[in-house]
């Protein structure tokens, strides 16, 4: 028997091993999102920041090709980020190598199926996450932003001597996500509608009980994202609760995403790389970088997974900067959004959300229990 097994060893070991065809690199860097094209969502790359590769037809025309085997594109953008590390990167990056060494993606070479982003529409890229996360008070400049200057460095402080674990909060998916030029909707009788830039990390793998050593191999990529806020509270009586974050941050359209998703390998390290921005009508008013962050993305994937098991597609948001609208450390006085305002949000290596705001419909005669206008118990 140990004969056996001794030479059965020695064959193994004497036998070839097949080599894993190694995935290709990319020509080019490119970015994923869902667009509105025949009057369909498509998911398409995203090429230089200008034109749009439509991802089925696109695959179909690299098929005529018999060297090319046939893969099965994804219905959307979930399916996308759920397959992209097992087996279809290496497709995408062979349609952008094709399609740049060909040169059809010059403006008189261009096939059927590659579009300039100004004739598409753009839809929010992920439609919609499983579930979104956000980490609040993320950044040392949006501790105690309404406070005095004394107060605010003290607040700051006593946060870098006992940083804690991160807080994050869910944010509404469907319905509360919306796209690059949607508009941002103030609730009826809401007039404290604020602003927040914020990262959106999308996750690419299952991640539970994630080590932040290891976190960013369980990322599949990074985009734009706000958590527009109502600052107006809950009115009095009732359940005796301080705050309501399903106020504060669950009314439709207050979850912008977009306006597409860079894969991570095209993007670098977003704790060296980030630098957000945010102008309310040409003014700006926030602007940061990695540095002000009190929790590291990779701490808020740590912790978010010790609490529920993270999917591909969901999202984490790394928290918003000074500069919001309640605060009056950067402008001196409290500044909320205004119906006909227009936000542009960026990123820098990712993209820009611009969102125009409106003012939401009087809804029609209740029975008493819905949300009321602020004027009703604030001044």
């Amino acid at each position: 028997m140990r004969i056996t097994l001794a030479l059965a060893s020695i064959f193994v070991l004497a036998s070839p091993i097949p080599l894993l065809a190694q995935a290709p690199t990319s020509a080019e860097p490119f970015k994923v999102g869902t667009f509105e094209i025949g009057g369909a969502p498509t998911v398409g790359i995203v090429l230089r920041d200008s034109l749009v590769v439509e991802l089925n037809a696109a695959n179909t025309a690299l098929e005529m090709d018999s060297s090319y085997p046939a893969i099965p594109m994804p219905a959307d953008m979930l399916e996308l980020i759920g397959r992209y590390e097992y087996g279809l990167k290496p497709r995408l990056y062979e349609i952008v190598n094709d399609l740049v060494a060909s040169g059809r993606i010059g403006a008189d070479s261009r096939p059927d199926f590659v579009h300039e982003v100004a004739d598409v529409g753009t839809l929010p890229p992920l439609m919609y996450p499983g579930k979104i996360l956000n980490a609040a008070v993320n950044f040392y400049t949006h501790v105690n932003e309404t406070g005095s200057p004394e107060e605010r460095a003290e607040g700051r402080r006593q946060r870098r001597v006992n940083r804690g674990v991160p807080y994050l909060f869910f944010k509404p998916s469907r319905g509360a996500v919306i796209g690059d030029g949607d508009p941002v909707v103030i609730p009826y009788g809401r007039d404290r509608t604020d602003w927040e830039v914020e990262l959106g990390t999308v996750i690419g793998r299952a991640a539970k009980y994630v080590s932040a050593a290891d976190a960013e191999n369980y990322i599949f990529g990074y985009m734009v994202s706000l958590d527009i806020s109502d600052r107006g509270g809950r009115p009095p009586g009732g359940a005796p609760f301080q705050s309501d974050w399903f106020v504060g941050k669950g009314h439709d359209t207050f979850a912008p995403q977009g306006p597409w998703i860079i894969p991570k390998e095209f993007y670098g390290d977003p704790m060296e790389n980030l630098h957000q921005t945010l102008s309310v009508d040409g003014v700006q008013m926030q602007e940061a970088r990695a540095g002000d962050m009190i929790h590291s993305l990779y701490e808020l994937i740590e912790y978010a997974s010790s609490i529920v098991t993270l999917y591909p597609g969901d999202v984490i948001n790394n928290g918003t900067s000074g500069g919001v609208g309640m605060g009056t450390a950067v402008r001196g006085e409290q500044r909320f959004l205004q119906p006909g305002e227009e936000i542009v949000a960026t990123i820098e290596g990712i993209g820009t959300l611009t969102l125009p705001v409106v003012a939401g419909d009087e809804p029609g005669p209740g029975t008493g229990a819905r949300l009321p206008p602020l004027s009703t118990y604030r001044d």
